[in-house]
């Protein structure tokens, strides 16, 4: 039996593991992370490095390792390239390789295990069963998945796009033009310029709203006591959710994307439309005023669901344990983000406890904290 399973192994997994082993409150041997990859934080390679995205939104103190200046400390030089602007955000590679000396310090493929989590049951101690058969004990857990496998995919798509998460998405050299991305946030414009690069003039950014430009995905207060303290004193877990709501810019992109995207359109290699569409066929999208734009290639890069993660394990769990759940279907957790003994969440399952940055990496740092300070 070992101590510590952590179910997914991206940014906030990888979070979690690293506080507690250099927190001293476990050891390599006695943890596992259950993840459908073969190597830590693998789902968020392949996504950032699909985008093209040279540098992460949040500013350098937010990292995996425990010490807040860990990623800056790792930089070569103050010259380098590996830190921009007036926040600090860290190169995607540099952020990468940080992670990985982080990882490799605490040895972390010793804990780790390639597998799909079917069962999570109490009896003494928590079993989780896994597509292969195989059954791992484990005196507790901390659930640290994502909403990354609910893509919100329009009604008017036809089944030919693609959303720009899907795993058998061509690569961008081999896809058919005109191709359209469809969306107004940070990943549709990381998408927009790393395909308006292979086919400038022949690439369209379709949006339904004004680009929003923000510096990052949420007010900067929601880091800390600012606008946590007033949060956590509502009780009404509803208003909770209308709080973070109305919190998130959501669909935003940063000011640089922004004037990126302006000077592609001004050279005429990417075509910027907004607008309304409303169906789709094998070589055009009819807009909502019946105008039409050509497209070849459709992709979706139009977010993820805000529903609870739909795994069939998770919602047999919240039964069995009879598991507090607030009316939007998202656990009612305490400070410690226990949702009953033994049993932690990270991530969006976090987020009527942390707030609007739960799912970011600021968010798997203090869920991390909460966890290891209540031990």
């Amino acid at each position: 039996m070992i101590e510590w399973a952590i179910i997914g192994g991206g940014i906030h997994g990888c979070t979690a593991a690293t506080f507690l082993i250099k927190s001293g409150k476990t050891s390599i041997d006695r943890l596992r992370i259950i993840d459908l990859y073969d190597k830590p934080m693998a789902r968020w390679r392949r996504n950032t490095k699909r985008i093209g995205m040279e540098y992460l939104r949040s500013p350098v103190v937010h990292h995996i390792d425990v010490h807040p200046l860990s990623l800056q400390k790792y930089s070569d030089s103050a010259k380098s390239r590996d830190l921009y602007g007036y926040y600090k955000r860290p190169q995607l590679d540099f952020f990468n390789d940080h992670s990985e000396n982080v990882l490799y310090e605490i040895n972390i493929q010793k804990a780790w295990k390639q597998g799909k989590v079917v069962s999570v049951k109490r009896n003494e101690r928590w079993v989780l069963t896994l597509e292969s058969g195989e059954q791992i004990m484990a005196e507790n857990i901390i659930v640290a998945i994502s909403v990354n496998e609910q893509p919100m995919i329009p009604e008017w798509a036809h089944k030919r796009a693609f959303h720009i998460f899907d795993e058998q998405i061509p690569d961008f050299k081999k896809l058919k033009p005109p191709v359209v991305i469809v969306g107004g946030g940070i990943t549709a414009a990381h998408t927009a310029v790393a395909v308006s690069q292979l086919f400038p003039g022949k690439t369209t950014l379709l949006k339904r709203h004004p680009f929003r430009v923000h510096f990052f995905d949420s007010d900067p207060g929601w880091l800390g006591p600012k606008n946590q303290t007033g949060f956590r004193k509502i009780e009404d877990y509803q208003q909770r959710r209308e709080v973070i709501k109305a919190a998130r810019h959501k669909g935003s992109i940063t000011q640089e994307l922004f004037y990126k995207l302006a000077r592609f359109q001004k050279r005429n290699e990417l075509q910027i439309i907004s607008g309304e569409p409303i169906k789709m066929n094998e070589t055009t999208i009819t807009m909502k005023d019946h105008s039409n734009i050509q497209a070849k290639t459709v992709i979706l890069a139009t977010g993820f669901k805000s529903s609870l993660p739909s795994q069939p394990w998770l919602q047999k769990l919240i039964l069995n344990e009879n598991l507090q759940c607030a009316h939007c279907g998202y656990p009612i957790v305490n400070e410690s983000l226990e949702w009953c003994p033994h049993l932690f969440v990270m991530g969006p399952l976090a987020e009527l406890e942390i707030g609007p940055i739960a799912r970011n990496i600021s968010g798997a740092r203090q869920a991390a904290e909460r966890i290891v300070a209540n031990l």
